[in-house]
């Protein structure tokens, strides 16, 4: 796996429009994401986030809640402050967001990125991949749709008997 930005002469990894990824120094497996070039930062959708101290550095706790249909479905991570800086949303509105820096594994690969922290409760997907995370990685198609599969997506698969799907 590739841990860093465009390695010489690695292949950009191909993506579409929304993809399957991991971030696993986060404990979770799997999260759909919106590949979005217009957006400079990525977004992670979170719940019940809380900052603390420990070791003289600003933490944050969150819970991340994966799967809009499944809110029972969440795990609790906690990470390092790296910022505080002011975001504008797609609506023009302009607030100040906790970032953090983790890991992503995509389509076999792993990067690290920056990711602020915000509630995404009206929006269709809990993560916004952007550009700046994708800059030197991976080079976006608008008309494909999981193009590297969805393989993760299974990640929360429940087994339901035959005749018994919700």
């Amino acid at each position: 796996m590739s841990s860093m930005h465009g390695e010489a002469g690695e292949q950009p990894l191909r993506v579409g429009w929304r993809e399957w990824l991991a971030l696993p120094e986060l404990g979770v497996p799997a999260i759909k994401a919106k590949v979005d070039t217009g957006a400079r930062s990525s977004c992670l959708h979170v719940v019940e986030m809380e900052t603390f101290w420990q070791s003289g550095i600003d933490w944050v706790s969150f819970v991340v809640q994966p799967i809009r249909r499944r809110p029972e479905l969440a795990f609790t991570c906690s990470a390092p402050i790296v910022d505080r800086r002011r975001v504008t949303d797609s609506g023009g509105h302009s607030q100040s967001r906790i970032f953090i820096e983790t890991e992503i594994s995509l389509g076999g690969r792993s990067w690290r990125c920056e990711l602020n922290l915000a509630r995404r409760d009206n929006m269709l997907f809990p993560m916004l991949l952007g550009r700046t995370a994708l800059a030197g990685v991976a080079e976006v198609d608008p008309g494909l749709s999981f193009a590297q599969g969805k393989t993760l997506a299974r990640s929360y698969h429940v087994s339901h008997p035959k005749g018994k799907r919700k």
